[in-house]
């Protein structure tokens, strides 16, 4: 832009309905208590904790607590065991019927009350070090936070999870086409480790280009999700990893159907040129690029990865208001067979819903596209339209009725 716009102070360039501030519906003075939950939980502040994060159900966390009767009888408690509990948020136990009142930051201090049906009508036995608890008992639980260990699932299917071990550097991750170095040490479940790569002097750091299939898509995916300086535990079932074959890894055989352990750390990256810090010349340079990868992904049966690649070269060039007239006509020929290429390969994945959207794109720019009114009609058959695939099928045959 050519203008020069007076902005405001950032203090007035918004109301303060619309600050992203953190949600402050949990806070509590020291010594307060109140209920929370449904389940006539109560908790009681007794020493702040450090910053807004707080773990979320799934989070491995560790624990200090002690646990005792109204009267004051000490039933459990981890400090005299000398080390941390630990358990995944949201399991079924009294410790972590925490999991209504899992709004506990690091290092905070407080103290649950879980009304009678603690340990319900049986209570429990004495057992060693342990108190019995009475039936129908009140517990008092004083839990003080002492660290959590963020997992997710990397995959929709769940079978790539990352546990981070250590946090990384700001917000910025690896894109599509992003060159990556890592340490990494891979372990079969018994223990054996099959790839170690940048973890002793002299070894060089495990380099590889995202989304290039280099690496097991379990990996590729789950390096995409990390920041610099990043050290995670990434698991990755079979379906992500080598499948149901055996694979010769550089120090151990991977047997079919191994789930795979990961240490990775994340030392750099260099992320892949995005559209915004192209030229008009290069975005549509880029996006050819993108449309000759999936052809050719395409051919050998990659249709999943393929239609990516058409989808990023649209990316490329979907807005183009800054483009010249040829430029213009170019980008709209392309976008074309982007989108077309793309509804082959939705075909393919039985994804007939985005086949129809697609095409309808590609008709939207070529209203007589033969190629896309013929897909579009297979869509709208397996979708049980029949009279809107049996329009396409005429006016694709009005439009050419010699094609076979």
């Amino acid at each position: 832009m050519d203008e020069d716009f007076d902005m405001p102070p950032p203090e007035e360039m918004m109301n303060e309905d619309e600050l992203d501030l953190p949600d402050e519906s949990h806070l509590f003075k020291v010594g307060e208590e109140k209920e929370i939950g449904k389940q006539g939980l109560k908790k009681k502040l007794v020493t702040e904790g450090e910053g807004w994060d707080t773990p979320e159900n799934g989070d491995e966390v560790e624990v200090h607590y002690t646990g005792t009767l109204l009267d004051g009888t000490k039933f459990d408690s981890s400090r005299d065991r000398g080390e941390p509990f630990k358990f995944k948020l949201g399991q079924v136990n009294y410790e972590a019927r925490l999991e209504d009142g899992s709004v506990v930051s690091k290092s905070e201090g407080v103290e649950f009350t879980v009304r009678e049906d603690g340990f319900g009508e049986k209570g429990r036995p004495a057992s060693g070090a342990e108190a019995a608890i009475p039936p129908n008992a009140t517990l008092q639980i004083n839990l003080e936070l002492v660290s959590w260990k963020t997992v997710t699932d990397v995959t929709d299917d769940k079978k790539v999870t990352k546990k981070v071990l250590k946090e990384g550097e700001g917000y910025e991750k690896p894109n599509d086409g992003a060159v990556v170095k890592v340490k990494i040490i891979g372990k079969l479940q018994d223990g054996t480790v099959f790839i170690k790569k940048g973890h002793d002097n002299e070894e060089e750091l495990f380099e590889f280009k995202t989304d290039e299939e280099q690496v097991i898509d379990g990996l590729d995916r789950a390096v995409m999700t990390m920041k610099k300086g990043e050290v995670a535990l990434v698991i990755v079932a079979p379906e992500h990893g080598f499948g149901s074959s055996e694979s010769q890894q550089e120090l151990a055989v991977v047997p079919p159907n191994s789930t795979l352990y990961y240490e990775i750390e994340l030392v750099s990256f260099e992320k892949d040129k995005e559209s915004w810090d192209m030229n008009t010349e290069e975005k549509i340079e880029a996006a050819r690029k993108k449309k000759e990868e999936g052809n050719a992904l395409f051919k050998v049966g990659k249709y999943s990865r393929a239609s990516k690649r058409y989808e990023k070269a649209v990316k490329f060039i979907e807005y183009d208001s800054s483009f010249g007239e040829e430029e213009k006509k170019q980008a709209k020929t392309l976008k074309a067979a982007c989108n077309l290429n793309n509804a082959a390969c939705k075909l393919k994945l039985k994804d007939y819903k985005q086949t129809e959207k697609l095409c309808t794109k590609v008709l939207e720019i070529e209203s007589t596209n033969v190629k896309a009114l013929y897909r579009r009609a297979q869509a709208y058959i397996q979708l049980a339209d029949l009279d809107l695939a049996e329009i396409d099928i005429k006016k694709a045959l009005e439009i050419d009725p010699n094609n076979r």
